[in-house]
């Protein structure tokens, strides 16, 4: 202990006091005396080590007040020595009850008086050490704490800054392969609006919605790849030109192949799968029903109610009722069935769509 310990004595007769108090400065300690359990009481808020309590004293007696100091707020965890001359069982398990630690019995021995208070002092000291080191644990932990706190949420807003910058790079890709046969890239936020919207009245889940919503603009970036003759040739395209322009569906894999980006992965598929015919007839693998991927089943019945309503080198747009029209009668055809009976009976959110990225530099 590196300190000298003080310790208080109560005891209503001033010859055991004095005693007491001489012994325990020969002890090396500092000792102070209460004449009683109030005086006792209001004492211990000046701060003890330790409590020597006598049990039999007038008014309140050593039991209450303990009972007292153990149901308060302030002192409550002092080692209390009782000072006694009774011997019983009941006395010192009632003793014990109230909660006493140790006991000391009257006539005073000077070796027992050293060995129990510095038994007391020394767990008092451990219990103080332990508070101690708890405490500067839990400060640690906060800080620790609030520093992975801090740390999370710079790693959170990096990769959502990140995620955010690829969302972009993904945009002006599929914007610069639209822009070269479109005036503006309206068609691509509509067409994935529309994909977004049959994959969530599908029940996909959320994340995946949100997947076809980001990967669907770049359905056509293969067409970077596509000379301006046939791309932007205003009439039918002949045989050896329609068989370059199919290839475009097989670049835009290529480009977008190869990543570790959920995104550019869907990409990838969404490219390679979304002329797929349900009947079979679709290119680049002629694949049929349900081996179409849905993202390309999805994309392909959203790119082509688009390309039908919307102005292009090769054609006057055409009114929705026909489009629809059109797409009826492709049922089963062109395009998955159920996919299509899922967008016809939500086209007042299609036409909502369509009003909302309304591309005002082509003729409807």
């Amino acid at each position: 202990m590196d300190r000298t310990q003080r310790i208080l004595v109560v005891d209503d007769e001033s010859a055991n006091r004095d005693l007491l108090v001489k012994m325990l400065k020969g002890l090396g300690h500092s000792a102070e005396s209460a004449n009683d359990g109030f005086q006792a009481l209001a004492q211990l808020k000046l701060g003890y080590d330790l409590l020597l309590l006598d049990i039999m004293m007038p008014g309140m007696d050593g039991f209450e007040v303990v009972r007292k100091i153990r149901g308060g707020t302030e002192c409550q965890d002092i080692p209390i020595c009782m000072v006694t001359g009774l011997s019983s069982r009941e006395d010192r398990l009632r003793a014990v009850e109230a909660g006493v630690n140790d006991f000391i019995a009257k006539p005073f021995d000077m070796m027992e008086l050293k060995i129990r208070t510095n038994s007391l002092l020394r767990e008092k000291e451990s219990r103080e050490a332990l508070k101690r080191y708890q405490a500067e644990l839990e400060e640690i932990v906060d800080r620790r704490t609030v520093s992975l706190r801090q740390a999370l949420q710079e790693t959170a807003e990096a990769q959502r800054k990140t995620y955010q910058a690829q969302l972009e790079t993904i945009e002006r890709l599929a914007i610069a392969a639209e822009h070269r046969d479109r005036e503006t890239a309206s068609h691509i936020k509509r067409m994935s609006h529309y994909c977004h919207l049959i994959a969530k009245k599908l029940g996909l889940p959320a994340q995946e919605c949100e997947i076809i919503l980001n990967a669907t603009p770049m359905h056509d970036v293969g067409k970077i790849g596509i000379p301006d003759a046939i791309l932007l040739k205003p009439g039918k395209l002949d045989p050896s030109e329609w068989e370059i322009m199919k290839k475009h569906a097989e670049i835009g894999a290529l480009i977008l192949g190869g990543s570790s980006s959920d995104l550019l992965q869907a990409g990838e598929i969404i490219s390679r799968s979304h002329h797929e015919r349900w009947d079979g007839t679709g290119y680049p693998m002629g694949l049929s029903g349900e081996n179409i991927p849905l993202w390309g089943r999805i994309t392909s019945l959203a790119d082509v109610f688009d390309a039908l309503t919307n102005k292009r080198p090769y054609k006057d747009a055409f009114s929705n009722e026909m489009a629809v029209q059109i797409m009826k009668e492709a049922r089963g055809v062109f395009f998955d069935p159920k996919l299509l009976d899922i967008f016809l009976d939500n086209l007042s959110e299609v036409f909502a769509i369509q009003k909302q990225f309304m591309d005002t530099s082509c003729e409807k």
